[in-house]
């Protein structure tokens, strides 16, 4: 069998966080399989967060109004990116499998990962308008979200003050990760560790550990098929009209966004749903 090569894209200050300790586990679990482990450790490399005119070398297409991810195709095109978005492209091309880990930041990532998602997932290498969602560049890979809170879990509960953690999760896990047609696998997520005791802490990544020992083989989230949709301007990426109408039937929506006013199905970007429990194949249904 072939080394799998995994991205571990990880975003936190301080070694001796939670988060650090997180990390570790997985380098020490994946490696322990046989996997090719490479860390992109963002705040000691000092990523540059910031999308700008720098990222391009050479000159621009359009000098008078400068469009980043215009100019940032092109220069992917012609291997005019700056050295350090082809680095971690690079990483991203070596790599079977990607993991993101990091300590929730207002219901996102920090900045400087969110940097590292605008530069390099470039118009061209990551996604283009024929190649996205279930048809993306990257649909032959996969990619998960680990990551730490600082509220309580039942604080993320449909009825708690946060809201539903699926909807906080789907602009991350859709919007960006499926988005590049990545299959993308359930999050790993731990509640709250810097107000849990030591022991309990330990337990989270002992958690860790024993879910690594088997991710690679785990089944992916399930999205929106491409299928079920007019993708032309002149059908406006919209839902075909046989989909929506046997989508009436449905008790829930088709996904997490994809919600058609109906109940959001349950735990929808949290577990990996049997087919026959998802709203998602049953659209895809003849």
């Amino acid at each position: 069998m072939a080394q799998k090569t995994v991205l571990i894209v990880y975003a936190h200050h301080s070694p001796g966080s939670f988060n650090a300790a997180a990390r570790d586990v997985a380098v020490e679990a994946l490696e322990e399989q046989g996997c090719r482990v490479i860390v992109s450790d963002l705040y000691a490399m000092e990523f540059q967060a910031n999308a700008t005119q720098k990222d391009v070398t050479g000159e621009l297409k359009n000098p008078e109004l400068f469009q980043y991810g215009e100019e940032t195709m092109h220069a992917w095109k012609e291997g005019r990116l700056s050295k350090d978005i082809v680095a971690e492209q690079r990483k991203v091309e070596e790599a079977e499998l990607i993991i993101f880990q990091f300590p929730l930041y207002w219901f996102s990532v920090p900045a400087i990962m969110k940097g590292w998602v605008d530069r390099v997932l470039a118009q061209g290498f990551a996604f283009s308008l024929e190649q996205m969602y279930d048809n993306g560049i990257f649909k032959d890979k996969k990619a998960m979200l680990s990551f730490s809170t600082g509220a309580m879990k039942t604080m993320f509960h449909p009825d708690g003050i946060n809201g539903d953690i699926n909807v906080m999760l789907w602009p991350l896990q859709n919007g960006i990760l499926h988005f590049c047609g990545f299959q993308v696998l359930a999050p790993q997520i731990f509640w709250s560790p810097a107000h849990c005791p030591s022991v309990v802490r330990s337990a989270m990544l002992e958690g860790w550990r024993t879910r690594l020992r088997g991710l690679l083989d785990e089944k992916p989230l399930t999205f929106a098929s491409c299928e079920l949709f007019d993708l032309s301007f002149q059908g406006r990426f919209l839902l075909r009209p046989e989909v929506k109408e046997k989508c009436k039937s449905l008790p829930y929506g088709i996904t997490t966004g994809h919600h058609l006013g109906k109940p959001l199905p349950p735990d929808h970007q949290l577990t990996a749903q049997h087919p026959e429990n998802s709203s998602a194949q049953s659209a895809s249904k003849d």
